[in-house]
C-alpha cells in the first residue's frame, strides 16, 4: 500500500476491470449507491448460494471467519478496536440505536447543523417532544459549512448533544468534524458524527475527529451492499448507553428476573441480520483500503472539481455547492427542467444521477430557496471522459434533443 497520494499511481484500468456494469453506465450516483466491485459481489453471492444449498444457519457457521471479519476491518477503516463496532441493517438503524440510548431530560440542548439530514432531524423533532429537550440550529459560516466559532459560544452545561452530518446528502461540502470534535471534547459533551456519506469516500480516523459515536452505511462510498452498515461507540461511553431495544444477540438471559447487557458495542445489534451482507461489507472495507483511501479521496476530489469546473462553463446550469472543503458530491439545477426530469433524460443516455428535494434537508434549502437539486455524485473509477460526456448529454437534455 503506498502512504501518500503523490506515490502512488492510481491504476485505473484495474478499477474498472473489478466494476464491469462501468461497460453499460456511466454511474454518478455514488452518494445514493456505489457500482459494487467485483470481489464484492462475490462474496454476496458467495454466501447466499451457500444458504442455498446447504442452510443458512449452517452457512454463517461455515464462513464463521469470513463473517465476524468486518469488525476486524471496520475498526482499521475508522482506527478503533473491532469491540467499539456494532453490525446493524442499514445507517439509520446505527444512528438510532445510539441516539434513542441517550437519556435526555427536559431543558437538555441538542445542537446540531443547518444543513442536517431529514432522518436524524426527524428523531431530533420526536425526542422533543417526548422528553422536553430542545433542538438548537449552529449557525453557518460564511462559506456554509457549520460554524465552529458559533458553536463554541453556544456551549454551556445544558449541551447534552452535537450531532453533526459530516457530508450533508444534498451537496458537496464537508463539515469540519475534527475541530467540533475539539469543542466537543473540551466541552465534555457527547459528540454524533452521521458519517453516511464520508466513510470510503475520505480517510475517517475517529480518534483525530473526537466523536463518541459514528454511523455509516455499506452502500454509499464503500462500494458494499445495500442493507448492511455499522456503529462505532467509544468505549468508554458504551457501558453508560442502554439501546432502545435488546434482543437475544444484546443480550443474555442470565436468571428468570434478570439479564446482562453485552460489554461491548454489540449491545446495539440484532440477532438476526444480513450475513451475506455482512460478508460483503467486510470484503468492501478491504477492497477500499487495498486501494489507500488517501489515494482514492485526492482522486475523487479531482473528479468533482472538474465535474463543477465543466459545469460552471453551462449558461443554464447553476452549482449550488457550499463549503471550504468540497468532496465527490456535486448539485446543480438545470433552466427549465425541474430535477426530476433532469434525472430521467440523463438514464435514457445511461447516465445516473438522483434528486435531493427541499424536504432531505429543509432548514438549509428552504432558507437557501431550493426546491430540489440535481445531485451528480463521482467515485474514483469514474473517469475524465465521464465527466466530458455527462456535460455533452446535459447540453443534449437542455436543448431537447433526444438519444
Amino acid at each position: 500500500m503506498h502512504n501518500t497520494p503523490e506515490a502512488a499511481t492510481f491504476d485505473l484500468a484495474r478499477a474498472r476491470r473489478d466494476t464491469p456494469a462501468c461497460e453499460s453506465v456511466l454511474h454518478f450516483n455514488n452518494a445514493g449507491a456505489s457500482l459494487m466491485p467485483q470481489p464484492v459481489l462475490d462474496a454476496v453471492v458467495n454466501h447466499l448460494k451457500l444458504e442455498a444449498a446447504i442452510g443458512g444457519y449452517e452457512a454463517k457457521e461455515r464462513q464463521l471467519e469470513i463473517v465476524e471479519h468486518v469488525y476486524d476491518a471496520a475498526a482499521r477503516l475508522i482506527n478503533c478496536t473491532s469491540g467499539e463496532i456494532a453490525v446493524v441493517e442499514n445507517a439509520t438503524r446505527a444512528w438510532d440505536m445510539a441516539f434513542y440510548s441517550i437519556p435526555f431530560a427536559p431543558g437538555d440542548r441538542i445542537l446540531t447543523a443547518k444543513a442536517e439530514y431529514i432522518s436524524n432531524y426527524i428523531a431530533y423533532l420526536q425526542m422533543a417532544r417526548r422528553t422536553g429537550a430542545k433542538i438548537e440550529v449552529i449557525p453557518n459560516d460564511e462559506q456554509g459549512q457549520t460554524s465552529v466559532e458559533a458553536l463554541r459560544r453556544m456551549i454551556d452545561e445544558r449541551v447534552k448533544l452535537i450531532s453533526i452530518t459530516h457530508v450533508p446528502t444534498h451537496g458537496g461540502l464537508v463539515n469540519p468534524a475534527a475541530q467540533i470534535g475539539q469543542v466537543a471534547r473540551e466541552a465534555g459533551v457527547l459528540y454524533l458524527l452521521d458519517a453516511c456519506q464520508s466513510v470510503g469516500q475520505m480517510p475517517i480516523d475517529v480518534q483525530q475527529i473526537g466523536c463518541d459515536i459514528l454511523t455509516t452505511t455499506a452502500r454509499k462510498f464503500l462500494r458494499g451492499p445495500r442493507g448492511i452498515g455499522f456503529l462505532y461507540v467509544r468505549r468508554e461511553l458504551i457501558e453508560q448507553l442502554e439501546p432502545p431495544f435488546l434482543d437475544m444477540r444484546a443480550a443474555r438471559w442470565v436468571t428468570k428476573d434478570a439479564y446482562e447487557i453485552s460489554p461491548d458495542a454489540r449491545r446495539f445489534e440484532n440477532w438476526e441480520m444480513y450475513f451475506a451482507g455482512k460478508a460483503g461489507l467486510g470484503v468492501a472495507i478491504d477492497y477500499a483500503l487495498d486501494w489507500n483511501v488517501e489515494v482514492t479521496w485526492a482522486r475523487i476530489k479531482r473528479l468533482a472539481e472538474q465535474l463543477r469546473g465543466r459545469l460552471r462553463e453551462l449558461d443554464f446550469v447553476t452549482v449550488h455547492d457550499q463549503g471550504a472543503e468540497r468532496c465527490g458530491i456535486v448539485t446543480f439545477n438545470v433552466e427549465g427542467p425541474g430535477s426530476a426530469e433532469v434525472q430521467r433524460r440523463l438514464a435514457e443516455f445511461r447516465i445516473n444521477v438522483s434528486v435531493s428535494l427541499e424536504e432531505y434537508s429543509r432548514l438549509d434549502l428552504s432558507e437557501r430557496g431550493i426546491k430540489d437539486l440535481v445531485r451528480a455524485s463521482v467515485h474514483y473509477y469514474n473517469t475524465e471522459e465521464e465527466v466530458e460526456r455527462f456535460c455533452e448529454c446535459l447540453a443534449r437534455v437542455n436543448a431537447d434533443k433526444t438519444v
